[in-house]
């Protein structure tokens, strides 16, 4: 059964972490955030904005980054991402045509899997590292 998606309005969002309205506003005028909006042209903020919003609050109170800066910084974040999908689907293309050129060579075979296996781990370090900042 899919899980529903859970919305937040503005006012909620505020509420829950003690910024005004309008700071949430601007966020959106500056392109960081971007909520979805209904037909009455209401925001509604997902789990998915909260995360970014949490992330955006870390940079602007904890380690004093302007605006400008997030705008950097989650652009960076957002490439860093997409680059790993890329790694990602690349890795398995390679894998499979291994598999196709060599068969079941088992010694190849271990070789593909360890180095797909330092990738993983790789990933995971990096993801570690991105949580230990938030």
């Amino acid at each position: 059964m899919k899980e529903r998606k859970r919305y937040y309005t503005i006012g909620v969002v505020a509420q829950m972490y003690s910024i005004h309205p309008q700071t949430l506003r601007l966020y959106e005028k500056e392109g960081l955030l971007k909520p979805s909006r209904t037909k009455g042209k209401t925001r509604h903020y997902t789990d998915e904005d909260l995360q970014k919003l949490e992330f955006i609050l870390t940079l602007t109170r904890d380690l004093g980054v302007n605006l400008a800066g997030v705008d950097v910084i989650l652009r960076m974040k957002e490439q860093m991402e997409e680059m790993e999908r890329q790694i990602e689907k690349l890795v398995e293309f390679i894998q499979k045509e291994m598999s196709k050129i060599y068969g079941e060579d088992e010694n190849i075979k271990s070789i593909v899997l360890s180095e797909r296996k330092k990738v993983v781990r790789i990933q995971d370090i990096i993801g570690k590292n991105e949580s230990k900042r938030d």
